[in-house]
């Protein structure tokens, strides 16, 4: 494609020389039928007025023909913010196609990036497997042995590295995630419905019931995978310390989706509300578990730039508040 500059020039020379042709046409057809001296100078004037108009609308119109390549720029470079797009495709003129070709390579150099360590994360993961299985059948051939302590501790510490490896995968790959695709999308109510199917499940000996309460169209920016991750920690949370029932609804705003799972339990001291956060708390250090679950959730929010809060839940329980982005542009 022509630079803008050539664009510019050859439009606006093009303009004037047929506005100056026009008019030198139409005033060589109108002075015959007006000699007079007079009426001929206010013929000129009206030509000079027109020409002058006639000048100043060519240029703005040629001015915004020349800068559609922009503006057809900005939306491709909107569609690959919003996720809709890979690369910015077209062409451009020359002032401008050395630009988008770095963008697309860097893009490119970006997704690669990104697909290494989610590589590398996976089978990090996939090593430690088998030696933590190994760990876990150990365990139990020691408490089938009656050495039911010293099984206790391996089993302790086999779930624990099990809950480390899980911490620093999600974040690896929700760093990667935040980082390659913001306009990345994935629906919030396929993600609790899922997983409030899991829970069901899980928990089906407590009889608790999860009533999930998501506008369809709700999504957040980011992994599936985050979100399931961030979803189930919570879920599973609430369910252990509800006593009948855990509610899961969204709202949403132009610039954020607040999600909020509720449990009608207990409740949870204020002052503990921050510590559980923290890695390694637990509200109840009788319970199962290793206490990173809640830790995970506030890692991979602040990752994406959300937020994670515990409040009271007006079931009287606990009302986690999970505070995420929304994709680019998603509210209409």
């Amino acid at each position: 494609m022509k630079s803008l500059r050539t664009r510019l020039l050859a439009g606006a020379l093009l303009w004037m020389s047929t506005v100056i042709v026009v008019l030198n046409i139409v005033a060589s057809l109108i002075r015959p039928l007006h000699p007079e001296r007079d009426a001929w100078r206010a013929i000129h004037v009206a030509m000079l007025a027109i020409t002058g108009v006639s000048l100043i609308v060519g240029g703005l119109l040629l001015v915004r023909r020349s800068l559609r390549p922009l503006r057809e720029l900005r939306d491709r470079l909107a569609a690959v913010r919003e996720g809709r797009a890979r690369a910015i495709e077209g062409s451009y003129p020359s002032e401008f196609q050395p630009l988008v070709d770095d963008l697309n390579a860097l893009l490119e150099d970006r997704e690669r990036a990104v697909t290494r360590a989610q590589t590398a994360a996976g089978d990090l993961a996939h090593g430690l497997k088998t030696p933590l299985a190994v760990l876990a059948q150990e365990a139990e051939s020691a408490e089938a042995a009656g050495h039911r302590e010293l099984a206790a501790t391996i089993g302790q510490q086999v779930e624990r590295m099990r809950r480390q490896i899980e911490s620093h995968l999600a974040q690896a790959r929700a760093t990667a995630s935040a980082g390659a695709a913001p306009g990345m999308r994935c629906s919030v109510l396929a993600s609790a419905e899922a997983l409030a199917r899991t829970m069901l499940r899980l928990h089906a000996d407590r009889g608790v019931t999860i009533d999930v309460r998501v506008a369809p169209e709700h999504a957040i920016r980011g992994r599936r995978e985050d979100l399931d991750e961030m979803l189930g920690n919570l879920l599973d949370n609430a369910c252990k310390w509800a006593r009948s029932r855990v509610t899961v609804e969204s709202h949403a705003s132009p610039a954020n989706i607040a999600i909020l799972i509720d449990d009608d339990g207990a409740g949870l001291d204020p002052s503990m509300r921050e510590a559980v956060l923290q890695r390694g708390v637990r509200a109840d250090e009788a319970s199962s578990g290793s206490g990173l679950g809640l830790s995970i959730v506030r890692s991979l929010a602040e990752l994406y730039g959300g937020t994670i809060a515990l409040e009271t839940s007006p079931a009287g329980g606990v009302r986690a508040r999970l505070v995420l982005p929304a994709p680019a542009k998603w509210w209409r």
